[in-house]
């Protein structure tokens, strides 16, 4: 890329120019020559944005939901950028969706950018590529950032690191959402929607949701309380009180300290934009929380480290695929292992011998 046209591409995009942001992101997915300058140029224009990621199992209605927070968010006055991530074609690695249309109720609106995107076979969901788009967003000045994520489940544990707030959906009556939720994805979610909630089942999704809860934050209370019914979900009483006095909504601490946060069930119907109000002020109170309690600031730096480590194998990787071809490739010198004329142990070192003296000869 010409340098010219990259520091144009750049300050198009920081003064507004959507089409501008568009390219920008097509160039972060595709990975093409000059996106890592991009991206360094925008980093120093972001950390304004809030990010928030959208999980669940496939069909429980999270583009649809993920539509009415968008549209809901322009009705505040905010600006929204959307990422639908969508699972990769064993083919092209692009999206195998594409760019569908997701947003019927934000057609028109310059103000709701929404790309699709793929996950480029990554078990988590989410590739480097959506973190990097996810910094172009912010630097573009959204407000809002929505990450929607394939939906695979107990694969969906990128978007912790990636999303300051992660809403988990489930969907009413079926078993295996719930199984899901106890085989690990119960941990990730900072708020819990049961969406479809005019559907059958919906009050025992909630109930067996709450149970969950209750059980991770105090493996007794399920034991004390038996079976959580729906009504615990609306109505305020004991149930509010963490153990230590702590108040579930995270405005009351009772010792001088940000209490923890407790993750809320909220019912939705997304078709009808139900309960989405419920859920934005969730959505808020849990940033609210992440900023007065210091944990947004943790989440930020945790993020960074995972995104330097994750370039660092990257690049390495690819300094080491380099060498492998200068020794002749990695068949031939597994076909030395086979013979036995060597074993693999002592390629690794070999391979990585010339790597370590590099940096120990440029160590200051």
């Amino acid at each position: 890329m010409c340098r010219g046209t990259e520091t144009d591409l750049v300050d198009e995009l920081l003064e507004g120019n959507h089409r501008a942001l568009a390219r920008v992101i097509s160039k972060i997915e595709n990975r093409r020559p000059g996106y890592r300058q991009l991206v360094s140029r925008l980093h120093s224009h972001t950390g304004n944005a809030s990010i928030v990621g959208v999980t669940g199992s496939p069909g429980a209605g999270k583009s649809t939901l993920v539509d009415k927070l968008a549209k809901r968010y322009r009705d505040r006055g905010e600006t929204v950028g959307v990422i639908a991530v969508d699972p990769s074609s064993p083919y092209t690695g692009g999206a195998v969706l594409g760019d569908r249309i997701r947003m019927a109720s934000n057609v028109g609106d310059m103000d709701v950018f929404f790309r699709s995107m793929s996950a480029r076979g990554q078990l988590g969901g989410l590739s480097t590529a959506t973190a990097d788009a996810v910094t172009a967003l912010d630097a573009f000045g959204k407000d809002r950032i929505v990450i929607e994520t394939v939906g695979a489940g107990q694969n969906e544990v990128d978007i912790v690191e990636t999303a300051d707030t992660v809403a988990v959906l489930v969907q009413p009556g079926s078993g295996d959402d719930v199984q899901m939720l106890k085989a690990g994805i119960l941990e990730i979610g900072d708020v819990f929607v049961v969406n479809k909630a005019d559907m059958e089942g919906a009050d025992r999704t909630v109930a067996e949701l709450e149970e969950m809860l209750h059980m991770r934050e105090s493996p007794t209370a399920g034991l004390n309380t038996g079976h959580h019914g729906f009504q615990a979900v609306e109505t305020p009483g004991e149930d509010e009180t963490r153990v230590g006095g702590e108040s579930v909504d995270g405005s009351e601490p009772t010792d001088g300290d940000e209490p923890e946060w407790s993750p809320s069930v909220i019912e939705t119907v997304a078709t009808t934009g139900e309960g989405i109000e419920q859920l934005l002020e969730q959505l808020d109170s849990h940033y609210a929380h992440l900023e007065a309690s210091g944990e947004l600031e943790a989440k930020t730096r945790n993020r960074y480290a995972k995104g330097i480590r994750t370039l660092l194998r990257n690049d390495i990787a690819a300094l080491v695929e380099r060498e492998l071809d200068r020794r002749g490739g990695i068949d031939q010198l597994a076909d030395r292992v086979a013979r036995r004329e060597t074993d693999p142990y002592a390629v690794a070192e070999r391979i990585v011998e010339p790597i370590a003296d590099c940096l120990d000869d440029n160590r200051e």
